[in-house]
């Protein structure tokens, strides 16, 4: 595989002209798509993270202190957040992940994310395990670090795994450098989010490989003590679901929540239809591999009614008053919401009715 990294003299850090060099052949599977971007935006992130963390190093030898002034570091985060591209935070912590120093945005610095103990979020509890385990293997601790382009290393960075952001419900990615004193030692992190959506698009969408796949069916909801994967952690999904339809170009998904797999149909590929595996559905990352794409202007269903739509469909899963949801499906092109349940009966509601409806006015026929 053959990435190049290029930046036009007319890429500015909010919109970086970034191009792949072409590709021996299709990608067969999504996670081989999921790799290639992040390789790609590592690429494009590791360069404008070093010199930050290199220029708080010095801000530090400057001051003669481990850790500068809060108003310093706040200075300093907002003269340097515009070099880091599609970025929609950049802060600073301190070994154990609190933050010390205000969050710099777009809009200004936040002031209320100072003190803000991230420890125990996903991309966090990454990086805190990560920098344990460095920490024991001094020696090795180069075998590690990712290669970029011309066998040179992203030493210090990690480009985390995407996750479902606790204030916006979207998939979101953070990446993290090691911030280190004169002598080596880690002094803390440099910490940089990003909305998946504002990332750089990939060019095409990748082809799915034709090949048999067999789905399991779940022990029904509410029957014994077992429950669904897919129930258990139903708001991921519809984060990495609404993330699909909104910005991602899907505009037909039907979700089997029985056997947890999905099915979607993309503008840019409208005759073929890819399935989704519960583990694609549960990793923000699988967003990665699809287009970014403008919400189509001729759809029924407005942009704002997705996430209620599928918000909806959790409720009627729950409801085991009535029969048991097994699967649910949108298009939002015709603005139609189908519904089948455990007795094999069926509804195909327009949008705006089924949004009407009370839960438990729609029982299987």
């Amino acid at each position: 595989m053959n990435i190049r990294l290029e930046e036009a003299s007319t890429a500015t850090p909010q919109n970086p002209q970034v191009h792949l060099s072409a590709c021996p052949g299709p990608e067969l599977h999504l996670s081989s798509v999921v790799s290639r971007q992040r390789v790609r935006l590592t690429q494009l992130l590791y360069g404008p993270m070093q010199r930050i963390a290199t220029l708080y190093g010095q801000l530090v030898r400057a001051q003669e202190k481990p850790c500068p002034y809060r108003s310093t570091v706040d200075a300093f985060l907002v003269e340097m957040f515009a070099s880091v591209p599609c970025a929609k935070y950049l802060y600073v912590m301190n070994t154990s992940g609190v933050q010390i120093s205000s969050s710099a945005s777009r809009e200004g610095l936040l002031p209320e994310h100072f003190g803000r103990c991230r420890s125990d979020r996903p991309y966090m509890r990454e990086t805190l395990s990560a920098a344990s385990f460095l920490d024991r293997n001094r020696e090795s601790c180069y075998q590690q670090w990712t290669y970029l382009e011309n066998n040179i290393q992203a030493v210090d960075f990690l480009l985390c795994d995407a996750y479902i952001s606790q204030n916006a419900l979207r998939p979101s990615l953070t990446a993290v450098f090691f911030l280190r004193d004169t002598e080596g030692g880690h002094i803390g992190f440099l910490g940089a989010d990003f909305a998946l959506r504002e990332l750089p698009p990939m060019p095409d969408i990748y082809a799915e490989i034709r090949r048999p796949r067999h789905f399991l069916a779940a022990v029904p909801v509410g029957q014994g003590d077992q429950t669904n994967r897919l129930d258990r952690e139903i708001d991921t999904i519809i984060s990495v679901i609404d993330e699909l339809i909104t910005f991602r170009g899907v505009y037909h998904v039907k979700l089997h929540f029985n056997s947890s797999q999905a099915v979607i149909w993309q503008v840019d590929d409208p005759y073929r239809y890819r399935l989704l595996s519960i583990l694609d559905l549960l990793d923000p990352d699988s967003c990665l591999a699809y287009p970014r794409h403008t919400y189509p202007t001729s759809a029924q269903v407005e942009q704002s009614a997705i996430r209620p739509v599928l918000e909806r469909w959790k409720l009627l899963r729950k409801d085991t008053d009535i029969a048991y949801l097994r699967s649910a499906s949108l298009n939002i092109f015709n603005g139609m919401v189908g519904l089948s349940f455990s007795s094999d009966g069926s509804h195909y509601l327009p949008l705006e009715d089924f949004l009407r409806m009370d839960g438990m006015a729609i029982t299987a026929p």
